[in-house]
């Protein structure tokens, strides 16, 4: 256990001019006030305050901080009162206790409702004093660091309100290293299997290749030297949780994770950065779609940096993110930074947000959404909690901070939720373009707008951010209710009708509480509002109908619904659409009509001519495996890959209608292969056959905008 002087001497490290009398003060008394108590493990029990108050002391930050997570439990735990800490230490300091005391008493695992309401007032306390959350933070830490001593029940508990809560905070605050860290030891106790299995095949991979992070990294450090630019580099591999999540979220097995590695280059100057940047792109190959420029446009918290992926050896992709040294510090400490000394003088950080309007922009935030139900309050607050940002611009350049994934109608939910209300489209950068578009970062937005607009049903798909998902549903709820309620009751006629079944009140009375929603009348109104689907309804009470298909004729025509009467169909050679995407049509003159996916870009161009477009679904059914799909594949340059692929092909009941190889190295081909498939479904079992095997490097669906419709 540290005593006071060993505490101090880790605080006069950054702090010379530190109190240390007020720091012996708080360390004596909170002693005391704990004298007779002991942790789970039988440690003493003011060992935990004083492991906090280090671990704050490697933030840097100041006097009253520390003090106060010495104190942290007393008026809780204790004696001690309020009123004793005011009188012995000052109102700042018992204001920070009483504040963490606060939150320690909010017991945010609770049931989802208690959990919402939390989060407001989580966000309330966070408004007063963002060091009481700092404190809690680093409680917290050390809690799931010694978290092996609870009862198993306890760990559970504890661990899922850190994944769920604490760690994505942490997080949003700037401080990644501490997310990293509570993600994994939440990990461990809730996916130990998991863990352990992600571990051992990395011990195995390195065996197999050896350890490539003092390779590449001394790859990178030769070819900055020869550009004549000073800089560290340094890398590492993620943490086991963070593997394990790419895993979930791209359905790859650990063999097929290509950014596993992690690598950081911190230089002098910002146009140090950007000659960084310009030395690994020549030396490497960018992979599309995976560089940030966090630089000129920062994160709310203050967070800088250049993030690129590139193919390194053997064709492998690595992420290299370069910053400052400055930037490095806010990108360590985050929010954090604005309190943090360097030589007995606060570090006057440019890059430092002000946390007083980090916060209140935050809480502002949360606040829009206090008239929605409590789902809907904690999809907004954890959608922003994970998400990434893209920074967009108003005319006037004024910049609006969104979600990854936005789309220009949650930027126009995101000025006012009238002009969401009454949006009809948008330009992006001067050309129109439909409401479902991806914003990216930099771009310039402008929301077209008329009279008598409304929210229409199909917003709900388009919207990305909680704030806009609630807005569109509670405007629709309001004002389409008994129109919702007739169309959902037509819709559940029809699909019941399809199973042989008949949708009377007692059959709609208990596919609501299957679908644990209030009575048949909320269960149409969801229905008609597109929330549910009417096939939903019938599985809830006849799983076994519902999941029965019906083969679809070969003849193109049958298998799309919502043609005009005698029209040619012909699928869109530059999406490529299938059976179980959402598609359109478009008509051309002698021609027919052409079946786009509904993002494909090509259709920005016919913004401006709505009388081509036509309304189309697929036919439910089983569909023939002939519609091609071209995908885009990387594979190893090694005797009998190729055959291997075909073969996976054929064994997933597709064909293959051409191939043609685009890049040709020493160690790795580029192919694109056409692949004839059924549907959505069948083509997702085929990429996923082929990603898994050991020799595929990447894999993704090839679309080409420059062919012909």
């Amino acid at each position: 256990m540290l005593d006071a002087s060993d505490l101090i001497d880790l605080i006069r490290a950054y702090n010379p001019n530190t109190n240390e009398d007020l720091i012996k003060a708080a360390y004596d008394y909170g002693g005391l006030m704990h004298e007779g108590q002991f942790r789970q493990s039988g440690e003493p029990y003011f060992t935990h305050p004083i492991e906090v108050a280090a671990l704050l002391t490697e933030q840097r930050l100041d006097d009253a901080t520390i003090v106060t997570a010495l104190l942290h439990d007393t008026v809780e735990d204790t004696r001690s009162t309020y009123t004793d800490v005011v009188a012995k230490f000052g109102e700042e300091i018992a204001e920070l206790v009483d504040g963490v005391t606060k939150l320690t008493n909010l017991q945010l695992s609770s049931t989802e409702t208690k959990q919402a309401e939390n989060f407001r007032k989580l966000f309330m306390a966070m408004s007063k004093d963002l060091r009481v959350i700092l404190v809690k933070l680093a409680d917290r830490l050390h809690n799931m660091r010694t978290i092996r001593h609870m009862k198993p029940e306890k760990q559970v508990k504890k661990s899922r309100e850190t994944m769920d809560i604490y760690a994505p905070l942490a997080g949003r605050m700037g401080m990644h290293w501490m997310r990293e860290e509570l993600e994994d030891l939440a990990f461990r106790v809730l996916n130990p299997e998991a863990r352990a299995s992600i571990i051992r095949r990395f011990i195995t991979l390195q065996k197999e290749t050896g350890n490539v992070v003092p390779k590449i990294t001394e790859d990178i450090r030769t070819e900055l030297s020869a550009a004549g630019i000073e800089a560290e580099v340094s890398g590492r591999a993620k943490k086991p949780f963070s593997i394990w999540r790419k895993m979930e979220e791209k359905k790859q097995g650990f063999s097929r994770l290509s950014d596993i590695y992690g690598f950081r280059v911190i230089c002098r100057t910002e146009d140090d950065c950007y000659r960084v940047l310009g030395v690994i792109h020549r030396r490497w190959s960018s992979v599309p779609g995976r560089f940030k420029d966090y630089i000129s446009q920062p994160k709310s918290n203050g967070y800088r940096s250049i993030h690129t992926t590139v193919s390194g050896r053997d064709g492998k992709r690595v992420e290299v993110q370069i910053r400052t040294k400055q930037m490095h510090e806010v990108a360590e400490s985050g929010v954090a930074a604005h309190w943090s000394y360097r030589d007995g003088e606060r570090a006057m950080n440019p890059f430092a947000v002000d946390p007083t309007k980090w916060v209140n922009q935050l809480t502002e935030r949360f606040g829009t959404v206090e008239d929605e139900d409590h789902d809907e309050f904690l999809e907004h607050v954890k959608l922003e909690m994970y998400s990434d940002q893209v920074f967009c611009f108003t005319p006037k350049g004024d910049v609006i901070k969104l979600p990854r994934g936005a789309t220009p109608l949650d930027y126009a939910y995101a000025i006012h939720t009238r002009i969401g209300h009454s949006c009809v489209g948008a330009k992006v950068d001067g050309l129109r373009v439909p409401l479902w578009t991806r914003l990216r970062n930099g771009q310039s937005v402008d929301i077209i707008t008329a009279e008598g607009q409304k929210p229409q049903p199909t917003w709900i798909d388009i919207a990305v951010t909680g704030r806009a998902k609630a807005a569109i549903r509670k405007s629709l709820r309001e004002e389409h209710r008994d129109r919702f309620i007739k169309l959902g009751r037509e819709l559940t006629r029809s699909a019941f009708e399809h199973v042989g079944k008949k949708a009377t009140d007692k059959a709609l009375s208990t596919a609501a509480k299957e679908l644990s929603l209030e009575d048949a009348q909320q269960l149409l109104e969801y229905v008609g509002s597109t929330e549910i689907s009417a096939r939903e309804v019938v599985q809830a009470i006849y799983p076994d109908l519902a999941a029965k298909k019906t083969t679809v004729q070969v003849d193109p025509k049958r298998s799309v619904a919502g043609l005009p009467r005698g029209a040619n169909v012909k699928r869109a050679r530059c999406c490529q659409p299938l059976p179980g995407e959402r598609i359109v049509g478009i008509k051309h003159k002698g021609e027919g009509v052409y079946v786009h996916a509904i993002a494909c870009q090509t259709l920005a161009s016919l913004e401006d001519e709505p009388d081509r477009w036509v309304d189309l679904h697929w036919h439910d059914g089983l569909h023939p495996a002939e519609n091609p799909v071209t995908l885009n594949a990387t594979i190893g340059n090694e005797f009998g890959v190729l055959g291997r692929i075909c073969t996976l092909i054929g064994e997933q009941k597709a064909n293959i209608s051409d191939l043609h190889f685009i890049d040709r190295k020493p160690d790795y081909f580029r192919i694109l292969i056409d692949v004839n498939v059924g549907d959505a479904e069948h083509l997702h079992g085929v990429m996923t056959a082929i990603d898994a095997d050991s020799d595929v490097a990447s894999l993704e669906r090839h679309r080409d905008l420059n062919r012909a419709p």
